[in-house]
């Protein structure tokens, strides 16, 4: 028994598209080959959204999902599976849409409510699996529905709650539901409507005056605001003009408010009824007619100078009959100066400030506008001075200048005057600051300022200020006489020098080494210094450098320049000649150590010959220095050489062999083992001496 699966397939009957409450089929079929004719049995199984809905076992190819009422919820993707003998084949998706959602059902806690208070909805689709979007909607006449929105992602049910306002009477509620689907949103048909009765707690109050509704300054005005209570808790009645609170009331039925009507009392008055949540109003509009126009000061000047006459006086446009007052505005409180039309002063520059005059008739004061007056004092003559203090500026440095009076009422207007141009005007209270920024060389003189206020005297001018200009130091250099090498002993002069820069300058001189050390210092009024330094010395080699500054604070360093200080041509033939001697000294030694070693090896054959000798002679040592082992001197070898020179000039002759020669004994210390073989103990040598004229 051989079989196998050509392919599993599902569809719905009638179509993929239900509509919502009639019948509907899924159908799972499987094509199958067999190599004969068996029985076989299948495994239905049918899924919705991969959920198990059907599942059935048929010896038959086909299954069927009967669903006899399709409802919305079984929108969805269905796919089946076959399983038979071990084998199992699957089926491709397909989506079903139930069109269209079960009617849903609304219910209302309360049929009939008070204004303020609340009614709840509650609105559900029975037959709907969530998520769900649920719509209430609050009906009135005459009047757009007003809609909540309220969506729901576990429950098949919403509920929402409604403020009756003021003016609901009857209310009608419905709602509906969406739901989203492959091709957009779905809507349910609308529920039931809900009627909902609103009663008022109290009624719209009422706003009345009196006595007369033609009100006039100075009339007594009267309101009386009043409503009808249903329940006499927490009632309060406010009364207002222009958002300012006048009156209110609590636990009352009505209210009454009275005042002296001024034109200022025209307006909108709004009475108002608050209970709970609940707030009803109305409004009404009072004119107060006009008993005098507001009075008017006027001044004999508004601006004049010190101790001059001011005449103020007041007055009503076709209205004399009234009292009148003229005060001055203060910070605090107002000052009155006179109870009449007309004040008459002699000013000083306290004086200054607002004036305003009032008029009452018949209790009704009214103000007119202020008016300013202004006492000025003469200003004092302006001073002019550098900010900085000194009267000096660097160029190419900025300058500022303070131009201030002392006496004088503000406002002050000073000008700035370099040489006869003006370069600024500024108008301040009592000093002024001027900035000028194109210093030139040239430019040592010629700033004055003005001052000038609203004083009939006049302008008043400074002095001039001359303002000396500082030009930098710059480019200092540095040389010496003799330069480069100097003999010890001799003196030397360094010149330090600066290309430009405004005198005096400072001058310094230092000598580089682990610390600067200032050697010295003067101050100059050119733009060079020579400084001699006496008696140089060896240890006066090394670098040198100077610096120079002046008023302008600003330090410039020369190039450095070196010092070799060398011996004097004296002192060099001092040395010279010392090592001429030691070099002369040391070839006698040596001369004379060679005739010792020849006298030597001629010792046997003059033993004979130089004994009667010996003994005159022997006790005429040398003694040796014991400084040296090369050096010796002696008086016996003194003496010997005077008595031997006499001799030979005694015997003149050429003959060198018939000199006389005479003999000594002498010790030898031990010899320099770098110069001769070391000889050991004393040894008894002798030397000839021939006795010549040199």
């Amino acid at each position: 028994q051989v079989f196998t699966f050509n392919r599993v397939e599902i569809r719905v009957q009638p179509s993929v598209k239900v509509k919502n409450g009639a019948p509907m089929s899924i159908i799972c079929h499987a094509d199958i080959s067999k190599n004969t004719d068996f029985q076989l049995k299948h495994n239905f199984t049918i899924f919705k959204d991969g959920k198990l809905v059907f599942m059935t076992v048929s010896d038959k190819e086909d299954a069927r999902y009967e669903i006899p009422v399709a409802k919305s919820s079984d929108t969805g993707d269905y796919e089946c599976t076959v399983k038979a003998d071990g084998k199992l084949s699957f089926s491709n998706s397909i989506y079903v849409w139930v069109a269209g959602m079960t009617k849903p059902i609304l219910t209302a806690d309360k049929k009939e409510v008070l204004e303020g208070e609340v009614v709840k909805l509650r609105c559900e689709l029975p037959e709907e699996v969530p998520p769900l979007e649920f719509f209430f909607r609050k009906i009135k006449t005459n009047s757009a529905p007003k809609e909540k929105r309220v969506p729901e992602q576990n429950q098949n049910f919403s509920e929402v709650e409604y403020y009756v306002e003021e003016g609901d009477n009857i209310l009608q509620f419905d709602c509906f539901g969406k739901r989203q689907v492959r091709s957009g949103w779905e809507s349910s048909q609308h529920s039931n409507k809900t009627l909902v009765t609103v009663k008022e707690p109290f009624i719209k109050p009422t706003l009345i005056t009196g006595p007369s509704s033609n009100v006039t300054e100075g009339d007594q005005i009267e309101f009386e605001c009043s409503t009808v209570v249903a329940q006499m808790r927490d009632i309060e009645i406010i009364l207002q003009k222009n958002r300012t609170i006048l009156n209110s009331i609590r636990d009352k039925k009505f209210l009454k408010y009275s005042t002296v009507a001024t034109q200022e009392d025209s307006g909108e008055y709004l009475c108002k009824v608050e209970q709970g949540a609940v707030s009803k109003t109305t409004k009404l509009n009072v004119f107060v007619s006009e008993l005098f126009p507001k009075p008017t000061l006027s001044a004999s000047m508004t601006k004049l100078d010190e101790s001059k006459d001011l005449i103020l006086s007041c007055s009503i446009n076709g209205f004399r009959r009234a009292n009148f007052s003229i005060v001055r505005k203060g910070s605090h409180e107002d000052i009155l100066l006179k109870n009449s039309r007309v004040l008459a002063m002699k000013v000083n520059v306290n004086d200054t400030g607002s004036y305003t005059c009032k008029a009452e008739v018949k209790g009704i004061v009214k103000e007119s506008k202020p008016l300013r007056i202004n006492v000025y004092a003469p200003v004092s003559k302006p001073t002019l001075s550098v900010v900085s203090g000194s009267p000096e500026v660097i160029l190419g440095k900025p300058l500022q200048l303070i131009c201030h009076s002392v006496m004088g009422t503000p406002p002050i207007t000073f000008t700035f005057y370099k040489g006869d141009e003006v370069r600024k005007n500024v108008t301040n209270d009592t000093y002024a600051i001027f900035l000028d920024e194109d210093i030139g060389l040239n430019d040592n003189g010629g700033y004055k300022c003005d001052a000038r206020n609203n004083h009939s005297s006049g302008v008043k001018t400074s002095n001039i200020l001359n303002v000396t200009v500082i030009v930098q130091v710059r480019n200092a250099s540095l040389g010496s006489v003799p330069y480069g090498e100097v003999e010890v002993g001799s003196d030397t002069a360094f010149l330090c020098s600066v290309k430009e820069g405004s005198w005096p300058i400072d001058f310094k001189f230092f000598k580089k080494t682990d610390h600067e050390v200032l050697l010295h210092e003067v101050r100059e009024y050119s733009d060079r210094t020579i400084w001699h330094k006496k008696t140089m010395k060896r240890k006066d080699t090394g670098t040198y450098y100077c610096m120079a500054s002046n008023r302008a604070s600003m330090d410039v360093r020369s190039h450095p320049i070196t010092i070799h200080v060398i011996l004097a041509a004296w002192q060099k033939g001092v040395i010279a000649a010392f090592v001429l001697t030691a070099i002369a000294g040391a070839g006698a030694i040596a001369l004379w150590w060679f005739l010792r070693k020849k006298k030597k090896a001629k010792g046997p054959s003059m033993e004979m010959s130089g004994s009667a000798l010996a003994p005159n002679l022997t006790s005429e040592k040398l003694t040796r220095q014991p400084s040296d082992g090369n050096y010796y001197s002696g008086s016996g070898y003194i003496e010997d050489n005077e008595n031997h020179m006499k001799s030979t000039d005694e015997s003149k002759g050429p003959d060198l062999e018939s000199a006389e020669v005479d003999y000594t004994e002498v010790e030898v210390s031990t010899l320099d083992p770098h110069r001769a073989p070391e000889q050991k103990g004393t040894e008894t040598v002798y030397s000839e001496i021939r006795k010549t004229n040199n």
